[in-house]
């Protein structure tokens, strides 16, 4: 490998944006540098040994139709599928697996090998501009790489700062040197940086803990994969098990949470308000007499045992003395402890909805440093900000997925126009379209995107067509009248009936229906056909939501891509708030839509902002 290489994208970091990222660059004819600190760390699950989950199960599938690689790997490493939220409406049901990380990783460095995609150890301290363009990067041997574009992915290394108890390390992860150099070099860019902190939980040793005592929990009989691409499908079901605190763990930690560098105040950075500590969880719900705790194996028939729901910072004494008061914990044993991770992000609303910076064109940032937590979202920015370096590198049109069409794109959305007080993670309820952001529907919805720019290889964009003929000929047959002699005793009929009103019926499903809807010809796999139906009857049966909210899409559409200019003066505009010229000035959104979307914006502001955008 020739150092004085031009590259087309150069990946900062070998996390699972990073690897998304470069894959996909690679895949669109691209020139790729993977610049990581430990090659062989890349792909590491560094936290949970999950994938998917409440909207990220969403955000895995969307990575699937877009080109990228999380769902397939997912799918060759997972040892327990479930699908999440079946209590609920259908709209919010999320795939999640219990992943073999070993194995994960393992596959990902085969991936990355197998795309001949170059590599270097080393550790980037600066990034070059010239004429407000990126143009190369500086490491810490001296060396300068030049390059067209570049995307930063640098997860929890920049300046970290590992917590236990009053014991400080300076890592990115636990036994890895943390990143110092960039964060300033970006700074003196002009851009602003801030401090976050997330959590992980002890590793408990699988022979130390009475089994007996444990809750079992399976996964689903009938799992479903990730990926479209996955065909027959017949996954291995490890067991998870689950125990519960009690309040003599809570009076343990209530004692001791003084200990904890998150209420000591030697912690600065936000933690997450959604996946909090063990500690505030205790202290912020005083009034709960226990809190669920997951057994999960790291990989296949691992003695190493995650203790998901048990993120803390607390000492390790401390640690170990509240878990051994739990059923089945009364003489656990810790491979590691807990530890809170402090380090530096960049607040992203400095970021287009590309993802690339606003001040320094060629310039990507994501995963964690735009202020996400999840492997999930970290991937999801990663395959985004790969595909649209590699447009920019090549001179072509970039991929923006609107609110309407993903959870991806409700997340960017998100993160560049609010205010990032907190680590980021996605949940259903961020999407206000969330019925037409179904599991089942996720090729429908990206399909053309994915198409337009060429992020498929033929053999899947095939597959992705079979789908939609499939769905096309389902429609069809369901265009006939069903007799009453034809249907079971499951509903009455005095006389014909269309099929789609009967499935709109309570408890009736489109199985019930007298049609074959299974054919030898079928190009596809049992489980997507089954898919493929399952959604069908779910447009059907909310065929009335569905249509108000096209309706209101529709509404949206008309002022949400007007562009503002880049030099717009919101400070001449008489009749805006101060707050409002505040917030516009900071985030400088790109659309109208984005800005009626700036948290703290009134309607009277937006109006004001539309009169004199379109003046």
């Amino acid at each position: 490998m020739k150092h004085s290489t031009l590259w087309d994208v150069i990946v900062v970091g070998g996390g699972h944006a990073g690897v998304e990222a470069s894959l996909i660059s690679k895949h669109l004819n691209c020139e790729v540098l993977i610049v990581t600190m430990d090659v062989a760390a890349l792909g590491r699950m560094s936290c949970n040994p999950a994938i998917g989950g409440l909207a990220k199960g969403q955000i895995v599938r969307e990575i699937d139709v877009l080109g990228g690689k999380m769902a397939t790997f997912a799918d060759q490493t997972g040892i327990q599928f479930k699908t999440l939220n079946k209590t609920k409406g259908r709209a919010v049901w999320s795939p999640r697996a219990q992943i073999d990380k070993r194995l994960y990783e393992r596959t990902v460095v085969r991936e990355i090998k197998k795309q001949n995609i170059n590599l270097l150890e080393g550790e980037v301290v600066s990034v070059s501009v010239s004429g407000e363009k990126i143009s190369g990067v500086k490491l810490r041997s001296g060396e300068t790489l030049r390059t067209k574009s570049l995307v930063v992915t640098s997860g929890t290394f920049l300046s970290g700062i590992i917590h236990v108890g009053d014991r400080k390390i300076l890592a990115g992860r636990m036994g890895e040197e943390r990143a110092e150099g960039l964060t300033e070099s970006l700074v003196s860019l002009g851009f602003r940086s801030g401090r976050l902190k997330t959590g992980t939980p002890p590793r408990l040793n699988k022979h130390s803990i009475d089994w007996s005592k444990t809750q079992i929990e399976e996964g689903d009989k009938y799992p479903v994969p990730f990926s479209y691409f996955t065909g027959d499908f017949k996954p291995k079901n490890e067991l998870c098990h689950l125990v519960n605190t009690n309040l003599n763990t809570h009076e343990i930690i209530s004692d001791n949470k003084n200990k904890s560098p998150m209420f000591s105040g030697d912690i600065g950075g936000v933690g997450p308000r959604y996946c909090p500590s063990i500690e505030d969880k205790i202290h912020r719900f005083s009034q709960r007499g226990s809190h669920s705790l997951f057994l999960e194996p790291e990989w296949e028939n691992s003695d190493q045992i995650y203790l998901n729901g048990f993120s803390t910072s607390l000492p390790e004494e401390i640690q170990i003395k509240a878990l051994r008061e739990i059923d089945g914990l009364e003489k656990v044993e810790f491979f590691r402890p807990g530890y809170a991770i402090e380090y530096d992000f960049f607040p992203p609303a400095q970021l287009k909805n590309t993802l690339e910076t606003k001040d320094v064109s060629g310039l990507f940032f994501a995963g964690q440093m735009n202020g996400t937590s999840g492997y999930e979202e970290a991937a999801a920015q990663g395959l985004l900000s790969g595909i649209n370096a590699a447009s920019y590198a090549k001179e072509k049109e970039p991929l923006v997925l609107s609110r309407s069409s993903s959870y991806t794109g409700v997340m960017i959305d998100d993160l560049i126009t609010k205010d990032t007080l907190e680590p980021y993670r996605m949940f259903t309820s961020r999407a206000e379209y969330r019925l037409m952001l179904r599991i089942s529907n996720t090729a429908d919805r990206l399909q053309e995107d994915s198409s337009k720019h060429n992020l498929l290889p033929f053999d899947k964009r095939n597959i992705l067509l079979n789908v939609k003929s499939k769905r096309t000929k389902i429609n069809n047959r369901l265009k006939t009248s069903i007799k009453p002699e034809h249907i079971s005793l499951k509903i009455k009929i005095p006389q014909a009936k269309p099929a789609t009103e009967l499935i709109k019926r309570p408890g009736f499903s489109i199985k019930d229906l007298p049609i074959n809807f299974y054919e030898e010809s079928d190009a596809l796999p049992l489980w997507l056909v089954d898919d493929i139906l399952f959604d069908v009857e779910s447009e059907i049966k909310y065929e009335g939501y569905i249509k108000r909210h096209l309706k209101e899409i529709e509404k949206l559409k008309k002022h949400e891509k007007t562009k503002i200019p880049k030099t717009f003066d919101y400070n001449s505009i008489k009749g805006l708030s101060k707050e409002a010229i505040e917030k516009f000035n900071l985030v400088r959104p790109e659309t109208i839509g984005q800005a009626n979307r700036i948290s703290g914006i009134k309607p009277s502001d937006s109006t004001v902002l539309i009169i004199n955008v379109l003046k």
